[in-house]
């Protein structure tokens, strides 16, 4: 470096002209390590209020199918016509009504002690050695696993609904309704509803609190002056494990029918505040009521309470709480919190990216917009918070409210994508939590670093499973999770932010790979079994899952890069792993699923999982033209009835790569089993499970990388896109894709 007082002026014009070119010529000849930040695409900048507000959500009858949500990522609370949860029966058959957060959990009573700690292992053959398993066919531990299965499960916090009755005292139900206008205002995001009863006009405006658990509602009705309007507070039990063996998919998300197994206390500390302590067997939590005016109470029922106001009036107004600790404090009130509201998500939807499809002329264009914005709101409502989201977010219940660590990709990836890395890192802290849990489960297995679970609760415990012991997608999760971060800000302290969990993955992924002989090659497996779950029966001899193999070589490869980048010298055993990598299993020119079980095309059933190295993947270990071929054959003879919501996803990412950007677009827009989407822009998979987040969030991932490219893209300014002069796609603040 020329320091400037050791030379004159001449000199250093000299030295300059001299250097000048060379250095150009370098900055323009090397391939920098990071992709070059994303461009704002359009020179106009889009209408922001526009593109969203014309998506807004409007109902105008009872559908069990799309009730709405207002949340805030920790906190959701989903309503029916009314605005509220008047009608739950009638939702139960679509889309149940439900009040959830990330804090709310429940445990069943445990009187026979059950303890995974001394569930047996079952011990697998790999490599000459004994893998010890939790698995859960084992016989006569059906009891023990359902219990382990269903504990903790998500909790249902409580029903806040109207008691509706007509002038002669019956229940009104949702088809005597009329006049009924329900609208979402995403740029707001409240609910305003409006229906008649009986002739009497209701309106009822819902809203959530950013960052308070609570909802604030405006009711204005000359039903309340007559008493046949009133509010009703409602407290259930934890559903737990009820029914079949194996209610995995249940979407249930409260036991109204044992009023006995759990307790509330109710204390008014002042005429227009009520509180509420709750306790379910060993787990407590608490709610708030506010309300304008002050109300009378009563209790019809056990943990059931009715409030009307005790002057006359047509208006009623309250703020509903809810804490996992007593709510001493002051209750934010209904203005505080509409106008907390109201700047939250105009902030939200003024920053970070946007896509503006309205001048394409393909009739499919409309269509995916509404669905990309539909998904922004979602996904930031229901799986931007301190825990991964449940696969249906904090809509109900699936997989006893559990989440899934191998669907976090899909659920919060493209908060990255979307210039809003804040609500992807929210949820990272979880992983240093278990990070202690992650290495026991390696060492216990003979490994070393740390393995991650499929599916759990909070408290991050290992549960029996059929299926869990065997699938590795989910190891490479929190490395590119970690990339993502650095990507967005390339600075030390993310490094030794991350660096344990980028390194204790890549220390598992690289002892995971065995050494084969025979043919002087690292392999994974077995026992181990692909992505879509298929070959359960073959998980014993499973070997090298194409989607398992190529994230192993973009883990360590990034492993790798983050030791560099921490002045760390190399780690010899990664490096031999990533470079002695097996290749992508293939046979007859096409990729397959697994190497063990090469014909994917017999059954053509589940996730096609693997198209994912070249797509979800950047590609490193793909052939192109197979890829092409392996593509192509998945969407001509796919059985599209054994989908799932995020298929559709991976499927156009690879499309979007390899050029084929109107594949790409039929890919996302299939009509197929598990790509209906609802007027509420949810994702509906089937009759248990009506919500599926990691529909929205793979679609937004997608979407943003056709439109902003991923690294070594085409410059052309929509390179996943069709370029048939059908689209014209404008967008701004996206980032692109590793």
């Amino acid at each position: 470096m020329i320091k400037p007082r050791e030379y004159n002026l001449k000199f250093k014009l000299l030295i300059i002209s001299i250097l000048l070119p060379t250095f150009v010529l370098s900055l323009c000849s090397a391939a920098p390590e990071e992709p070059a930040k994303s461009t704002t695409q359009s020179i106009t900048p889009i209408d922001r209020y526009a593109l969203v507000t014309r998506h807004n959500p409007v109902v105008r009858k009872p559908d069990p199918f799309c009730p709405l949500s207002v949340g805030n990522g920790e906190f959701a609370f989903t309503a029916d016509i009314t605005g509220l949860q008047t009608f739950p029966d009638f939702y139960a058959k679509g889309m149940p009504l439900a009040t959830q957060s990330q804090w709310g959990w429940h445990t069943l009573p445990n009187p026979a002690g059950y303890n995974v700690k001394n569930f047996p292992l079952t011990y697998f053959e790999s490599h000459g050695r004994k893998v010890g398993c939790l698995y859960s066919r084992v016989k006569g531990r059906e009891a023990e696993v359902r219990w382990l299965r269903a504990n903790p499960h998500r909790l249902d916090l409580g029903r806040v609904g109207l008691q509706l009755r007509t002038s002669s005292g019956k229940q009104i139900i949702p088809e005597q309704l009329t006049d009924i206008r329900q609208t979402l205002d995403l740029w707001t995001g409240i609910i305003t509803s409006s229906f008649n009863a009986e002739g009497h006009k209701v309106n009822v405006q819902t809203t959530c609190h950013p960052t308070e658990d609570a909802i604030a509602v405006r009711i204005t009705s000359d039903l309340i002056r007559t008493g046949q309007l009133k509010l009703v507070l409602h407290f259930p039990y934890g559903v737990g494990s009820l029914g079949r063996q194996f209610q995995d998919w249940s979407k249930k998300t409260a036991d109204w029918d044992h009023p006995d197994n759990h307790e509330t206390l109710m204390r008014s500390t002042a005429p227009n505040r009520f509180d509420f302590e709750r306790k379910l067997d060993n787990d407590t939590y608490s709610a708030a009521l506010l309300c304008s005016p002050a109300a009378a109470i009563s209790q019809p029922q056990k943990h059931k309470f009715i409030f009307a106001p005790e002057i006359e009036t047509d208006r009623l107004e309250f703020v509903c709480a809810f804490s996992p600790k007593p709510i001493g404090r002051s209750v934010p009130s209904v203005s505080e919190t509409e106008a907390a509201s109201r700047d939250h998500w105009k902030r939200f939807w003024s920053q970070g990216g946007a896509i503006d499809l309205a001048a394409s002329k393909d009739p499919r264009a409309h269509e995916l917009e509404r669905r990309i914005v539909l998904s922004q709101y979602l996904t930031a409502i229901q799986c931007a918070g301190s825990l991964p989201p449940q696969e249906s977010g904090l809509t109900h219940n699936s997989w006893h409210g559990k989440f899934h660590l191998e669907m976090h990709w899909w659920h919060a990836v493209h908060f990255a994508l979307w210039g809003r890395i804040h609500l992807l890192e929210k949820s990272l802290p979880f992983y240093k939590k278990i990070l202690p849990n992650a290495q026991a489960r390696a060492k216990r297995e003979g490994y070393t670093g740390a393995r991650w679970e499929k599916c759990m609760g909070p408290d991050a415990v290992q549960m029996p499973s059929y299926v869990e012991p065997f699938l590795i997608w989910q190891q490479g999760h929190p490395i590119y999770y970690a990339e993502l971060c650095y990507r967005a800000h390339a600075d030390r302290e993310t490094l030794e932010n991350y660096k344990d969990i980028v390194f204790e993955s890549a220390e598992f992924m690289a002892s995971f790979a065995a050494w084969d002989q025979d043919r002087r090659r690292y392999v994974l497996g077995p026992p181990v079994v692909p992505a879509s779950e298929n070959y359960l029966n073959e998980k014993a001899n499973g070997l090298n899952p194409a989607y398992g193999l190529a994230y192993w070589h973009f883990g360590l490869e990034v492993a790798r890069k983050w030791r560099q980048r921490l002045g760390l010298p190399p780690n010899r055993e990664w490096d031999r792993v990533l470079e002695n990598l097996s290749p992508l299993p293939a046979r007859d020119g096409l990729y397959v699923e697994l190497e063990s079980v090469p014909d994917s095309f017999m059954h053509r059933s589940g996730h096609p999982s693997f198209v994912a190295p070249l797509g979800v993947l950047p590609g490193d270990m793909a052939d192109r033209e197979i890829m092409r071929r392996t593509l192509r054959k998945v969407m001509e003879t796919w059985n599209w009835d054994t989908t799932w919501g995020w298929d559709f996803s991976m499927l156009a990412m690879t499309a979007a790569r390899l050029g084929e950007g109107e594949l790409a677009i039929d890919a996302l827009m299939k009509d197929a089993r598990g790509n209906r989407w609802l007027p509420n822009g949810h994702c509906y998979q089937f009759e248990d499970l009506p919500a599926y987040l990691p529909a929205n969030g793979g679609l937004l991932a997608t979407v943003a990388m056709m439109a902003a490219g991923w690294d070594g893209a085409t410059d052309k300014h929509t390179p996943g896109f069709p370029n048939d002069g059908n689209w014209t796609v404008r967008w701004e603040g996206l980032k692109p894709m590793p």
